[in-house]
């Protein structure tokens, strides 16, 4: 399992509206082959700062599973319009306890 983490700053004023549009295109993650989970997340010092936080089978699973569809192609037109820049995007594993 990864977890991919994107570090998302959306134009100042328009936050309402990108958590509207992350609520409707959010069904276009959820569908996806290897997606495990997804959450969401605003800053409160930074209101216009978002992290989307989602579990994939593998990183394979992103990208070739989801980012090389029309769910993603879907995805991106619905919530694209609001970045204020790129997202930073980086997948993680967890760290095995000894």
């Amino acid at each position: 399992m990864v977890l991919e983490v994107a570090l998302i700053d959306v134009t100042p004023g328009s936050e309402a509206e990108f958590a509207d549009a992350y609520r409707t295109a959010v069904t276009e993650l959820d569908g996806a082959d290897g997606c495990r989970s997804i959450r969401m997340t605003q800053g409160v010092e930074t209101p216009n700062r978002f992290v989307l936080l989602v579990e994939w089978d593998s990183v394979e699973a992103h990208e070739q599973g989801f980012r090389a569809t029309e769910r993603y192609t879907r995805w991106r037109a619905a919530i694209g319009p609001f970045f204020a820049g790129p997202p930073r995007v980086e997948h993680f594993v967890d760290v095995a306890a000894e």
